[in-house]
């Protein structure tokens, strides 16, 4: 009978008394710093846009933020940045299994951090939409290369715990990028220019690469077997689809399909719980009624007209009332449990299976949104109730998203890991893009948005049945 990753000597056998970190080189701890530093900054130049939208779509049509055009525009700029990063991911990962990691790593950032700059400078819409494709391109093809890189130079008893970390940074990427559109966006000195401004200053972490970072010894030694043409080609996208690799290239880009569609459609409003509660409170205090005008049949022209007297005294009444600080509490509590989750997704992958910590977080995930959306928050529950289970739908919500890192690289021999990690990870920005362009189609309100994408929780955890497990394992050669 051959061994199996899920039986209790496999995870005996990866035990230890001694602390996670302990062995850990200089050099080591050196690569995942930069790797993490690369992801966050990749994060933050993905947010700013998040942050300025609201000022610089409305500025560069002369409309009105109430203009349906302007909505048009920002979901258009979400789709480039879902599709860029696609191609990014794939295209950079191929380049990384060719050139070496800490090389494309360098022409990431500068991507990233140079389109990001020049955003500062667009004068028409669609202008930003061609930079929002481009920057996402940088974006993806940096979180290919650093999980690769970081999953080949940690020492395989921890991988799983550094990689998660590694994932887990990301949180500080939407925490600057929220900072930024407090401080810098908001700020009437500066403006929404200089919230891209300031993304060029990642540049600066490629001198660092440049001068410390040597290409991982797993990665040379695959480089010489294929210059021998004892494998394959490295890099090549026609092997993710043959043998073994199909398997893995499937369940790896539906996985983080599900993970993207149900970051973007319901992760993300945890946000809105006490916000929605705050502005509700706020009318009511302030008689304004809940229900705006009615627009059918009307022009845009018109429904600004129509909109603006509304949405003015709406202002007024969330500027009385201060509903900001409701969103930031949201927030913050949604991303205090969500980067939990990140982190731990490790220490669970390593004591249930790859697979099973997998299986455990999407059904929580889809428990806790249902509970949340469906239950808590229609029977308007007080702000304390919610307060309490924000970090518990973040955590579940978001957390699975660190086991691709975790995973994808364990999934691929080293010539294709930066290729097969890359497209599946960004391969499913792919089917996040098609997916909202459905979804904006149909106009739905948030909560019913969660709501209805809730159950692709429960097909992630069916998905990951059909994945190889891959605990104790060594990278494949």
């Amino acid at each position: 009978m051959s061994p199996s990753d899920d039986s209790p000597n496999a995870a005996a056998a990866n035990a230890s008394n001694d602390p996670w970190y302990k062995g850990i080189t200089k050099y080591e701890w050196l690569v995942l710093i930069i790797a993490c530093l690369g992801w966050i900054f990749d994060v933050f130049e993905g947010q700013i846009f998040v942050a300025s939208m609201r000022d610089a779509i409305p500025s560069l049509l002369s409309l009105s933020p109430e203009h349906p055009d302007v909505s048009k525009w920002n979901d258009w700029g979400f789709a480039a940045f879902a599709f860029g990063g696609a191609l990014g991911g794939i295209f950079f990962g191929m380049l990384s299994d060719k050139i070496g990691r800490s090389r494309t790593m360098i022409f990431t950032i500068l991507f990233y951090s140079l389109f990001t700059l020049v955003q500062a400078f667009v004068t028409a819409p669609w202008q930003l939409m061609v930079l929002r494709f481009l920057v996402a391109m940088g974006v993806g093809g940096e979180w290919a290369v650093a999980s690769a890189m970081v999953a080949e130079v940690m020492p395989e008893r921890v991988r799983h715990i550094t990689s998660s970390i590694f994932h887990a940074s990301s949180v500080l990427g939407t925490l600057l990028a929220a900072a930024a559109g407090a401080y810098v966006v908001n700020n009437p000195n500066l403006g929404w220019r200089w919230g891209f401004a300031i993304g060029v200053l990642p540049a600066l972490l490629t001198l660092w690469i440049r001068w410390r970072l040597r290409e991982p010894e797993k990665w040379t030694k695959a480089q010489r077997a294929v210059e021998a043409r004892q494998t394959g080609a490295a890099g090549s996208i026609g092997d993710l689809f043959r043998g073994e690799n199909l398997r893995n290239t499937l369940v790896g880009m539906s996985l983080a399909s599900i993970g993207l569609i149900t970051f973007w459609g319901c992760h993300i409003y945890g946000k809105n719980a006490l916000l929605d509660r705050a502005q509700k409170q706020a009318l009511i205090a302030e008689g304004v009624s809940l229900t705006p005008p009615s627009k059918e049949g009307l022009s845009p022209e018109e429904i600004v007209a129509v909109m603006k007297p509304y949405n003015e005294a709406k202002g007024r009444a969330f500027s009385k009332h201060d509903t900001k600080k409701a969103e930031m509490r949201s927030m913050v509590l949604n991303t205090i449990g969500g980067g939990l989750g990140l982190v731990l997704f490790g220490w669970f992958s390593q004591r249930m299976g790859r697979k099973g910590a997998f299986i455990f977080y999407h059904l929580l995930g889809f428990v806790v949104a249902i509970l949340l959306f469906k239950v808590l928050i229609p029977s308007e529950v007080s702000s304390l109730v919610l307060a309490l289970v924000l970090p518990i739908f973040g955590f579940f919500t978001l957390g699975m998203h660190a086991g691709y890192a975790v995973y994808f690289p364990e999934l691929f021999p080293t010539r294709l890991r930066g290729t097969g990690a890359g497209f599946c990870f960004n391969g499913g920005r792919i089917l996040q893009g098609i997916a909202f362009f459905a979804i904006g189609a149909l106009g739905l309100a948030p909560a019913v948005k969660a709501v209805y994408l809730a159950p692709l929780y429960l097909l992630g955890a069916v998905v990951v049945l059909f994945g190889r497990e891959t605990r104790g394992r060594d990278l494949p050669e």
